[in-house]
């Protein structure tokens, strides 16, 4: 499921965009669903993982470009404004579309493309890995962690673990943002992460894997962010 967040400190004007994303959503026969923020304070607090978020930049109190930094980098930001001059700033702010407010209909469907678009490919990466002539897909969402075992690299799925011959450092270059490598001998998707504990990290599903000494802090920070971000 896409879930779309709204971020517009105007009453109208929000209910106007939430609209036209539900008109969006049943015309392209989407499985998505849609929540809606009157601050950036709120939408921060709602502690979830938004795929596309339709955001403001200039709200009350935190600013969109503010809030846009410290969401997930999963998320695809459509920032809308009644200013054409911050277009450079959000795009810094890896924004995918830029719209001016009076929102037409027509401009709000191809930016609401552009980020299913994204999003969908994400979530689609795979992996092709060759073992003994035998060819093997693993989409990238699948994994929960990466290990050096036996002198090949064990790829750990929620279908099952892949050994194939190769290193942990040519992996890591086709990973996306979601993983980190928290040890020499171990990459982990921080969105499996369910905590940490004396120098281990512990997956959603019970194991647990090293994280080592000078990567702690850095682990900490990045898990903190994957918790304010994800769905809890």
């Amino acid at each position: 499921m896409i879930i779309v967040a709204i971020c517009e400190d105007e009453r109208y004007i929000l209910e106007e965009l939430r609209r036209k994303v539900e008109k969006y959503i049943n015309r392209k026969s989407l499985d998505a669903s849609i929540k809606t923020f009157m601050s950036g304070e709120e939408l921060l607090k709602a502690k979830k993982k938004f795929d596309i978020i339709l955001l403001d930049l200039m709200l009350p109190g935190i600013d969109g470009l503010e809030v846009a930094r410290q969401i997930s980098c999963r998320s695809r930001i459509i920032f809308v404004t009644s200013y054409r001059e911050y277009a450079v700033e959000a795009f810094d702010a890896n924004a995918v579309h830029y719209l001016v407010k009076p929102v037409t209909e027509e401009r709000l469907f191809l930016a609401l493309d552009r980020a299913v678009n994204q999003t969908e490919q994400m979530d689609n990466q795979s992996l092709t890995l060759m073992k003994s002539g035998k060819t093997q897909v693993i989409f990238i969402r699948d994994i929960l962690y990466c290990e050096v075992f036996n002198h090949q690299v064990r790829i750990h799925t929620v279908h099952g673990t892949y050994d194939y011959f190769g290193t942990l450092d040519m992996l890591e270059t086709k990973l996306d943002e979601r993983f980190f490598r928290c040890h020499r001998s171990f990459v982990v998707n921080m969105s499996c992460v369910a905590g940490q504990e004396k120098g281990v990290a512990i997956l959603t599903n019970g194991e647990k894997i090293f994280i080592s000494r000078r990567k702690q802090t850095d682990f900490i920070q990045r898990l903190l962010n994957f918790l304010k971000n994800e769905v809890i």
